[in-house]
């Protein structure tokens, strides 16, 4: 029991910063300017690239003696998993006016919902198989799953604001906007726990599970933070934001770990 509550603990935290992020809404005025938004971007992908290197990678290459090629081949599932879920889910990205995925005719705060959405499944995955690892023998410490829980819900708050606070400034109303900014992070626990669940039944695929969460979190750098960041105002910003960010995570996964 004790070992199902503190699962259930590492898979809140993360939705938990979230939450904290939507809640924004009820403390400031003003949408977040781009120069802030770019850099919140490049911080968000500081956090998950370190994360996907100190905590899935490397564990992965470990856990299969020290040989690259499995934890490769999961990393390349990871890719196509969240390319296939890209291009089969209508969304819409905050600092892009065309939609992507398969036509719907859908509110576009529901678009930009859908698009934090297919961001968070990765982050929700990763932080499952991480604690699964925790329980099988010791793959992962227990510091160190919960360094990259509390990683990434530090920059799940910006990602909470970045959602709800454009809707609240559309003239949609508070409460409605942080509903739809916490709704954005609920998919994280719950992707999450299918995570443990799988990690559990195949324990021999742990070092695939590690690497495919890894492939899936470079997927979303790549596609959708990187180019939020370039693509603002932030000049140097998103850089220094993307630096910090990655010592941070490094420094979490480290020195916890």
């Amino acid at each position: 029991m004790d070992e199902i509550k503190i699962i259930t603990l590492g898979l809140l935290i993360p939705f938990l910063g979230t939450t904290a992020g939507a809640a924004c809404v009820f403390f400031l005025k003003n949408t977040i300017s781009a120069t802030t938004e770019s850099a919140l971007s490049g911080f968000a992908s500081g956090i998950m690239m370190s994360a996907s290197v100190f905590s899935l990678l490397l564990p992965a290459i470990n856990q299969s003696d020290g040989s690259p090629f499995l934890a490769s081949l999961g990393f390349l599932a990871g890719i196509a998993f969240l390319l296939l879920m890209d291009r089969t889910v209508p969304h819409l990205h905050s600092a892009s006016e065309h939609t992507e995925g398969p036509h719907a005719k859908l509110k576009r705060t529901t678009m930009l919902t859908l698009a934090v959405t297919l961001h968070n499944i990765p982050e929700g995955m990763a932080v499952g198989v991480v604690f699964a690892g925790m329980t099988a023998g010791g793959v992962v410490s227990a510091a160190e799953a919960f360094a990259l829980s509390l990683g990434i819900a530090l920059q799940n708050f910006p990602e909470g604001a970045i959602v709800s606070l454009p809707l609240k400034s559309t003239g949609g109303s508070k409460s409605k906007a942080f509903l739809y900014g916490t709704l954005s992070g609920v998919v994280e626990p719950i992707f999450g726990a299918l995570a443990v669940v799988l990690a559990g039944a195949f324990t021999a695929a742990m070092p695939w599970l590690l690497s495919f969460a890894a492939g899936a979190m470079v997927y979303v750098i790549v596609e959708e933070l990187l180019p939020e960041s370039a693509g603002g105002k932030g000049g140097d910003a998103p850089v220094i934001a993307f630096a910090l960010g990655f010592v941070l995570m490094m420094l979490l996964d480290t020195l916890l770990g």
